[in-house]
């Protein structure tokens, strides 16, 4: 039997049976210790930023909202989980019957997030809520990581535009597409990705391939023909052959051939291979020299935000960037450790009973309850001072100085006076139903810049970065705390 049917990336795809299997099983198992309607909270969390850096964006969350409402299974879903043999009737009627009925809280794409404060919250029967554990992951994990790596590539860049050129290199189509996505809200000013600007309205942008100067007698009629083309959008890729011997002369003789007699301007040249700094400086010059001073360079080769920064700082000539495989794989370090862990559940009269993991790596140790988390900013200076997660019904006093500490070195605490403060997480649906409207991509991008803009640029560094510390009200540290105590004194026991 074929199960999966209408499979199309563009239009959208019933993604509900896009699970662990443990997910499955579990629900099964809590229906049959009729646990499943007991509410449960999840938090979605990460433990460390990649690539050594101070700060991570966060990205995916208008993909987690369209997987969210649309969770039904086919009838071709409930006949292969029949098949396997490992679920109940009851449960194959439940899945039947499916209705999403979670409140779901996020922090907005677009802003800055750091290490163990709750980027996802789910509050909802336990059998859903565990159920939503793969995608919420999945999407939140991917876009999250290349919209870091596309930010850290951006701010090397220093204001010149970076264009993402890595679908070939993605791992698979949806790495591809959503991988632009992530890009352009990371910093990206356009993507290769033509299907990326069908759905999301990002600019897709493009010129040749070595192939279309290789398939002309020579490449100078490879030229002519592209300018005469392409007269208002002339950019030509000048190392096919050899930059400065052929191709940069060749693209001058066009040029000057064709363009001008047009009325054109050409717009650019790109180099995909070479000393890109020796390059772009004898370019530059000869560029100059014959009236081309308004011609861009375009680099394109295995970059990443070091190799642009090297570059830049040699006094290299360049005027944007095309990065892909590099970016949209996050090759440094291509797996961002989001985690979904259980935090609470509600007892029979609605009272939230926290809930610990524990382990003997410090790090592992969860942060119980219901939460909320604040970012506060310094108000002279209006930068990010630190982030303080707390209880669900904690509300800060702004009128009043707070003391903030590190959560592990308690010693170590700061009194702020002068400050104000930002709830960083928004309902995004409530029993089940969206509330929350999520930014276009390109508005999203905007948030990124006017966010991280607030953060010192000591956060924002790549090597030996400042901590940018997430902290614990003195109550939530206090439950934790206790809990911690009584589940030592039970395993002593």
């Amino acid at each position: 039997m074929e199960y999966i049917k209408n499979f199309d990336v563009r239009n959208g795809r019933n993604l509900t049976m896009l699970v662990d299997f443990y997910e499955l099983t579990m629900g099964n198992g809590y229906l049959e210790s009729e646990i499943g309607n007991r509410i449960a909270y999840f938090d979605m969390f990460f433990r460390k930023i990649p690539d050594d850096g101070g700060y991570c964006i966060m990205a995916g969350v208008q993909q987690l909202i369209e997987y969210l409402s649309n969770l039904k299974f086919s009838k071709d879903d409930i006949e292969y989980l029949k098949e396997k043999g490992d679920f109940s009737q009851k449960f194959l009627d439940y899945l039947e019957n499916f209705n999403f009925s979670c409140d779901v809280w996020a922090i907005p794409e677009g802003n800055p997030v750091f290490p163990n404060e709750p980027l996802v919250t789910v509050r909802g029967p336990a059998i859903q809520a565990q159920f939503v554990e793969t995608m919420i992951l999945l999407t939140i994990n991917h876009q999250t990581l290349i919209a870091t790596k596309a930010n850290r590539i951006s701010k090397a860049a220093d204001g010149r535009p970076v264009m993402e050129f890595g679908s070939r290199r993605a791992q698979g189509y949806d790495g591809a597409i959503y991988g632009a996505r992530a890009a352009v809200i990371g910093g990206c000013s356009s993507t290769a990705c033509t299907i990326s600007e069908q759905m999301f309205g990002i600019p897709a942008v493009g010129t040749m391939a070595h192939s279309w100067v290789q398939l002309f007698p020579s490449e100078y009629e490879s030229f002519k023909a592209w300018s005469k083309i392409y007269p208002d959008n002339c950019v030509l890729l000048i190392d096919t052959y050899n930059v400065l011997k052929s191709g940069l002369p060749n693209a001058i003789k066009a040029f000057n051939e064709v363009l001008l007699p047009m009325g054109k301007r050409p717009k650019g040249i790109r180099i995909d291979s070479g000393d890109i700094t020796y390059l772009t400086k004898k370019c530059r010059q000869i560029l100059d020299d014959a009236g081309f001073s308004d011609v861009k360079i375009v680099i394109s080769n295995s970059l990443d935000e070091f190799i642009i920064r090297d570059v830049l700082s040699q006094g290299a000539s360049i005027d944007s960037f095309g990065v892909g495989e590099r970016l949209i794989t996050a090759k440094s370090e291509p797996v961002f450790g989001g985690v979904y862990k259980l935090s609470a559940v509600e007892d029979e009269n609605k009272n939230i009973i926290p809930k610990i993991k524990i382990s003997e790596n410090e790090g592992k140790i969860t942060n119980p309850g219901f939460k909320n988390i604040y970012r506060i900013y310094d108000k002279k200076e209006n930068k990010a001072i630190a982030d303080l997660i707390t209880l669900r019904d904690e509300k800060i006093d702004t009128n009043k100085p707070i003391e903030i500490f590190d959560p592990v070195f308690t010693w170590k605490k700061k009194k702020l006076k002068d400050y104000y403060v930002k709830e960083l997480m928004v309902k995004i649906f409530n029993n089940g139903k969206l509330i929350y409207e999520n930014p276009d991509v390109m508005t999203i991008r905007n948030i990124v810049k006017e966010e991280t803009a607030k953060m010192w640029p000591e956060v924002l560094r790549f090597e030996n970065p400042h901590t940018y510390y997430v902290d614990l009200s003195d109550k939530l540290w206090d439950l934790k705390q206790n809990l911690l105590h009584k589940y030592s004194q039970t395993y002593e026991e």
